[in-house]
């Protein structure tokens, strides 16, 4: 606000050196201003400096515009991350689900695994015990 301020009561003041250069420089062709030289260089240098500010705002119009460019495409890097957290998180809530299904297939195939052991334990005894029985029936039969 102060160097828009400053720009507003540099660009009064050149507007009035304007009026009353005309005037003076109307009195140089005259010939009546005695102070014809000090007002021309006065009067060149707020050109200058008004030339530097309008300059000067210029930048600080460039500036401006590429921080709201710079804020427009933080928005929508943000707004990216946002949707790529949101599938970052369903696909881990996804692999949580299927470690729990991968977890649960392992233990029943862990059951299954142990039934069949023992199912043949099983058969391997009754197995033992019909040929203990054919034996001993052949040895009663033989006696």
């Amino acid at each position: 606000a102060n160097l828009k301020d400053d720009f507003n009561s540099a660009k009064a003041s050149v507007e009035r050196d304007a009026l009353v250069g005309s005037r003076v420089s109307g009195d140089l062709e005259s010939g009546s201003s005695k102070f014809g030289g000090k007002n021309k260089s006065h009067r060149e240098r707020l050109l200058e400096q008004n030339d530097q500010i309008s300059g000067q705002n210029d930048k600080l119009g460039n500036a401006r515009r590429i921080i709201a460019e710079t804020e427009d495409v933080a928005m929508e890097i943000t707004s990216e991350l946002s949707r790529n957290r949101e599938k970052i998180e369903s696909a881990h809530g996804r692999v949580r689900d299927v470690s729990g299904l991968t977890n649960q297939a392992r233990r029943i195939v862990q059951s299954m695994s142990r039934r069949e052991v023992q199912q043949k334990l099983i058969m391997y005894f009754f197995a033992f015990m019909m040929v203990v029985v054919v034996i001993v029936i052949l040895y009663a039969m033989g006696k």
